[in-house]
């Protein structure tokens, strides 16, 4: 992953790398690479309990910059995009969504039924919110800090907590965006996307954005 962020993201960065426990074998490769790349590299200890919902409020809640970017260390997510991506959020933008679903998007590989429902979901919101993103449940995201400061995660289960916070700021007037972007099924190891238990989160999130969008253009009227 590193020499992937080294060779195609070129602003400067700091990675945090959450993990587990003391024994998760995380912990001896990135011991062994610090030092090796021109940004900073820190472990830091997942502070909520294992999972990944943990792992990535951890690293929010640790993060320090002006902008903050969640990604898997699978090399699933299109770090090319990442510059442009601060590029929007330098500009202006609180929130920029990396998209599947838009023009120029691409889904490489991944189950079936858990690609359709995923688009299924970014698109539909999309046209029934009016929410600027095809791609609201992807987790690849960079949040302004206001963003992060701003907003209590609620989320309890996995990975809705990108669609969670990308919602909220939609609701509350904030600029979201989105880039293009690829995204690949992993090559090795195992996801850790528990499909079936974390669906009904998901739905929550759906329909409280159709909730108070609906909402408001109903005291409009």
């Amino acid at each position: 992953m590193f020499d992937e962020v080294h060779e195609k993201v070129k602003v400067k960065l700091r990675i945090l790398v959450v993990y587990d426990f003391e024994g998760d074998s995380t912990v001896d490769v990135v011991r062994r690479i610090s030092g090796k790349y021109r940004f900073p590299i820190e472990l830091v200890k997942n502070d909520y309990g294992r999972g990944a919902l943990n792992a990535i409020k951890t690293g929010i809640a640790r993060s320090s910059t002006g902008a903050v970017l969640v990604t898997m260390a699978d090399l699933s997510d299109d770090l090319s995009c990442v510059d442009e991506m601060y590029a929007m959020v330098e500009s202006g933008y609180d929130l920029v969504c990396a998209s599947r679903y838009m023009r120029g998007g691409r889904q490489i590989g991944g189950p079936l039924l858990k690609k359709t429902l995923s688009r299924i979901a970014g698109i539909s919101l999309h046209c029934l919110s009016g929410i600027p993103t095809h791609d609201v449940t992807n987790s690849f995201k960079m949040y302004a800090r206001r963003v992060i400061d701003n907003f209590k995660i609620e989320s309890n289960g996995g990975f809705e907590l990108g669609m969670e916070l990308t919602i909220k700021a939609f609701i509350d007037g904030y600029k979201v965006g989105e880039i293009p972007a690829t995204w690949r099924d992993r090559a090795e190891g195992t996801s850790n996307f528990k499909m079936w238990s974390w669906i009904p989160r998901y739905l929550y999130w759906y329909f409280f954005c159709l909730k108070h969008v609906w909402s408001l253009q109903k005291r409009r009227s």
